[in-house]
């Protein structure tokens, strides 16, 4: 069955919000090619580390053996807490009001039994293949964002790729040099301290003073009045840093490339159906959203933000009201330049001879085709770069069309 629907942290806390980390990089790119079609692109990659269970964010609430396997935790459309239904068929997470509202503005779209080419269940090799872009884990040390920016058309001005958090995201490092600036490792110092080290490197080293030059504005953007939420108003780590990411991306000599990545979406235990774990978890992934929206102003019309995980979670609960490592999963699209207001999928059903492995939702679309997709209509990469130096060993994955307005 093929559907198309239509229808109208703080960057140094790592234990806020379930204990979710986030991590950010940059590509400087303040002009390029693009431009000379009065566009000025931006792109947003967000990757949700531990696996997002995709039959609880968008559920296939049509689907006749959804709610048995899904049990306790099973969305509904009717009664307290009920999902959105975005067609018949399928319904969104309650605690997702605002995606919810870009979808029926048709400024964001759902991709469903989506995964990569990875077919095992480890994180680690899973992350892997999602950020490297190669068909498995252990192939290279590089990301194919980064390759992707290293293969963009040049303009006037374009410097090196900026991370800043722990640790690079692997989805932003090697091929094209890439700036590593870690807040942990700062100074823990008056301003003047910092400022006098930047002026140290000046000299020394041009490409890490703008790093950290950068890196400081952030921290004092997550840090500052700017990021502090109003008196009685909770806001999480996710909205912390999409906020001081919009904010940098907002600027016209600002980043147009970001990728984040958020930790804590391992749900073996107490997941939660409408509200719980999950429920937080996914509040703070609606709240960055429309702190995307809000902070990039106008550059929200040629924004497209990618969510996007490892693999899925099991069809079936298990017996802590949980999900176990699975396949097939969601990803989601918001942004002013997204062509929305649809669910894409070819849905494999989840009658147990239709699951993989009998245990988990059959992915029946590759993420490359996807990504390739976005690439190629929002940034201008040649289906041919895709294949071989974006995502090697692909040939075979077309970019998926008409997913960029």
């Amino acid at each position: 069955m093929t559907m198309d629907c239509e229808t109208r942290i703080s960057p140094t806390r790592r234990s806020l919000l379930l204990g979710g980390a986030a991590l950010a990089a940059w590509a400087y790119i303040p002009k390029f090619a693009r431009a000379a079609d009065a566009r000025d692109p931006r792109l947003v990659v967000i990757i949700l580390r531990g696996a997002l269970d995709g039959l609880a964010t968008v559920a296939p609430i049509g689907d006749p053996d959804y709610a048995a396997l899904h049990g306790s935790i099973a969305l509904a459309k009717d009664g307290p807490n009920a999902a959105t239904m975005l067609d018949s068929f399928f319904g969104l997470h309650p605690a997702m009001p605002e995606f919810a509202r870009m979808y029926r503005d048709r400024k964001a779209a759902v991709v469903h039994a989506v995964a990569t080419s990875y077919r095992e269940r480890s994180h680690f090799d899973g992350q892997d293949t999602l950020e490297s872009g190669f068909p498995g884990p252990g192939r290279v040390q590089s990301g194919w964002l980064n390759r992707a920016i290293a293969a963009l058309p040049r303009g006037e001005r374009v410097s090196s790729g900026l991370a800043i958090g722990p640790t690079t995201p692997l989805i932003l490092r090697g091929a094209a040099p890439t700036v590593g600036w870690s807040p942990v490792n700062l100074p823990n110092a008056a301003d003047d301290t910092a400022a006098r080290l930047i002026e140290l490197y000046k000299h020394r080293d041009p490409a890490l003073a703008t790093a950290l030059s950068q890196g400081l504005q952030l921290d004092k953007l997550a840090k500052g009045d700017a990021m502090k939420p109003a008196p009685g108003v909770k806001i999480s780590a996710m909205q912390q840093v999409a906020r001081g990411a919009a904010k940098l991306m907002a600027a016209d000599d600002g980043p147009r490339v970001a990728a984040l990545a958020f930790d804590g979406w391992d749900t073996h235990a107490q997941e939660g159906g409408p509200v719980g774990r999950l429920a937080q978890l996914l509040g703070g992934l609606d709240g960055a959203l429309a702190e995307f929206e809000t902070g990039l102003g106008s550059h929200w019309r040629d924004t497209v933000i990618v969510v996007a995980t490892e693999f899925g979670r099991t069809a079936k609960i298990n017996g802590t009201s949980g999900t176990d490592h699975g396949t097939g999963t969601v990803a989601l699209l918001a942004g002013g330049a997204v062509a929305g207001g649809r669910v894409i999928a070819n849905w494999p059903g989840l009658r147990a001879s239709d699951l993989y492995e009998s245990r988990d939702l059959a992915p029946t679309m590759d993420l490359r085709a996807i990504l390739k997709g976005v690439l190629h209509d929002h940034l201008g990469l040649g289906e041919r770069v895709l294949a071989d130096s974006v995502f090697p060993d692909s040939a075979m994955v077309r970019p998926a069309k008409g997913l960029v307005a």
